[in-house]
């Protein structure tokens, strides 16, 4: 754990766990550059302390959400997996999702049934749970300084179809895997950054904020109380863990 970090934590004390926000994406190649995204973690992580503690201050205490864990029974494929995607790294974790289920199926002649996917998208990865019209509205790209292949900013959700697309699209994206019966579960510790992105551009209390994010994050993406908590209850479910990116 570096300094920053640690100092932050101790400073805020046990409560800033229920306040984990949406970490720094970029990532430096060096010390320097580490310690400067280290510092930029420290950061977020007390600006969603500050918005948990506003809420409560606005005498609006915030709600344990009802979390839907009847996922599990969806899993019943002879053949499990669970790809853990912490990180954005293009969309990578989300598409190998898609290409081992199509492997399994070609390689040892099985029926789609027979394989159940799940993907866990948690910590600096959550905008990849976001609508494009969250990435456009909220410069995702530019704000974590995320690039693409091309050394430019990432302006859109690189696992979904552009806005002006045509055809069936892709069936790497998330929304088709989802169509397609793969199980997504989003860190809700890591969405409560994006909420706080919205609080700070539209002005907005965290209840608000809130119901805003929610309305844009991608359908079928199941909020669960952290990502580790997905994790687990994946594996129980009987799911080999794949670290994805």
């Amino acid at each position: 754990m570096s300094t920053p970090r640690r100092d932050f934590l101790l400073h805020a004390g046990a409560a800033s766990l229920a306040s984990l926000t949406l970490p720094a994406i970029a990532r430096g190649a060096d010390a320097s550059a580490s310690h400067a995204a280290s510092r930029s973690e420290a950061t977020v992580l007390r600006e969603g302390l500050e918005a948990w503690e506003a809420e409560w201050r606005d005498g609006q205490p915030p709600q344990a959400p009802v979390w839907d864990t009847s996922w599990t029974q969806r899993i019943t494929g002879k053949h499990k997996a669970m790809f853990d995607v912490p990180e954005i790294e293009g969309g990578a974790g989300v598409f190998r999702a898609s290409i081992w289920g199509r492997q399994f199926t070609d390689v040892l002649k099985l029926q789609p049934s027979d394989i159940s996917t799940v993907i866990v998208i948690r910590h600096s990865a959550i905008p990849l749970a976001m609508n494009q019209e969250f990435w456009t509205t909220y410069e995702v790209g530019k704000q974590f300084k995320i690039k693409g292949d091309d050394g430019k900013t990432m302006k859109l959700n690189p696992i979904l179809a552009k806005p002006d697309a045509t055809g069936s699209g892709s069936p790497f994206q998330l929304d088709k895997q989802i169509a397609g019966g793969a199980i997504v579960l989003g860190c809700n510790l890591a969405f409560g950054g994006i909420v706080s992105m919205i609080v700070k551009q539209d002005k907005l209390k965290m209840p608000e904020a809130r119901t805003k994010a929610l309305s844009m994050l991608v359908p079928g993406v199941i909020l669960q109380p952290s990502g580790i908590f997905a994790n687990v209850m994946a594996c129980e479910a009987g799911c080999a863990f794949v670290q994805a990116v």
